[in-house]
């Protein structure tokens, strides 16, 4: 595969801008990194995320939208940045990856899609579940019918976060479901389609005197049963409780924890249940093989701007994923967040 001329508009505190520059360092056969840019003053509000750019060639958003031999960006900027720089490349011709899940406006947002379609350039997003291989086998398994019909999906991204952390969350409309609630969102919509009303209960625990929504939770209605998005901010042990369950007709399975860290690697634990008329049924246990998250990640990236594959999440998928997420998030048609 040849390589692909890249650049990385942004970074930010809290999220994964460090670890994608890194992954674009980590492959230099797949990928010619030709530089940086670090603008709404990054550079004095995050200085201790900016230390994995030395060596590059830090240069202006202006000289990147503008160098046509820097055929894709990676838009890692602030959440609420990312439309407007994503679309700013869209508009340029840029193969674009961006950062979860988006800005705040659904209008610009869909500005994006719009500019992404008219381009037919490689839209492509930061979910880091869609590159977990026990994710992508529960995929299959619902696709081929191994599973039955699918009853219900429920879904979990729960973690203990710092004070400073949940305080920020205060940015955003849902507060932790707009900032990790996404991923879990995208899987339900992954398996079981749009739904036919979503039902947000997020609510704002008050630890430690803090204000923000960081714990979010949401229904999703469908004919034949109700799935369940939770993201918590504030749960200790949280993180080893996120996890995913499909129940099915036919088997439920189960991925708990999502990611397991070790030294050679991110695993992950899957247990399946197959005997209906067994309730004692211990499951049958395997841990999937070693992945990382974020070098699949921008190798398939490369994939699909080299058109060596194609992305299977569709612009439309993406839209109307993002209108789902604000739902979640209490946010109604005008825009304007439905604080619970």
């Amino acid at each position: 595969m040849r390589k692909v001329r890249i650049a990385q508009i942004g970074t930010s505190r809290f999220s994964h801008g460090l670890y994608i520059f890194e992954s674009l360092k980590n492959q230099p056969d797949i990928f010619e990194i030709a530089g940086y840019a670090l603008p709404e003053n990054e550079r004095e509000n995050f200085p201790g995320q900016t230390g994995c750019f030395d060596g590059y060639r830090e240069m202006t958003v202006d000289e990147i939208m503008n160098d046509p031999t820097i055929e894709a960006v990676a838009v890692e900027t602030e959440e609420k940045y990312l439309t407007k720089y994503a679309k700013t490349a869209a508009e340029h011709g840029k193969h674009v990856h961006m950062e979860k899940p988006g800005g705040l406006s659904l209008n610009d947002f869909e500005g994006l899609i719009g500019k992404m379609k008219k381009s037919g350039k490689v839209f492509h997003t930061g979910y880091m579940y869609r590159c977990n291989p026990a994710v992508r086998e529960v995929l299959r398994q619902v696709r081929s019918g191994e599973l039955g019909e699918i009853i219900s999906v429920e879904a979990q991204m729960n973690c203990s976060e710092p004070a400073d952390l949940r305080k920020w969350l205060s940015e955003f409309p849902g507060g932790m479901m707009f900032f990790l609630g996404c991923h879990v969102v995208d899987l339900v919509f992954s398996i079981m389609g749009k739904p036919d009303r979503v039902i947000p209960y997020n609510r704002r625990t008050g630890k430690d005197g803090i204000g923000s929504e960081d714990f979010g939770m949401a229904l999703f209605e469908y004919k034949n049963g109700i799935s369940i998005v939770k993201a918590n901010a504030s749960e200790v042990g949280g993180f080893a409780r996120r996890q995913l369950v499909v129940v099915g007709t036919k088997a439920t399975v189960e991925l708990k924890p999502l990611e397991i860290f070790t030294d050679s690697g991110t695993v992950t634990d899957v247990s399946i249940y197959r005997k209906a008329d067994d309730w004692w049924d211990p499951g049958e246990k395997s841990r999937s093989g070693n992945f990382g998250r974020y070098d699949v990640m921008m190798k398939e990236f490369a994939e699909f701007v080299a058109g060596e594959a194609v992305n299977q999440y569709t612009y439309d998928y993406e839209l109307e994923l993002y209108r789902i997420l604000l739902e979640c998030c209490g946010v109604g048609s005008e825009g304007e967040g439905e604080k619970q």
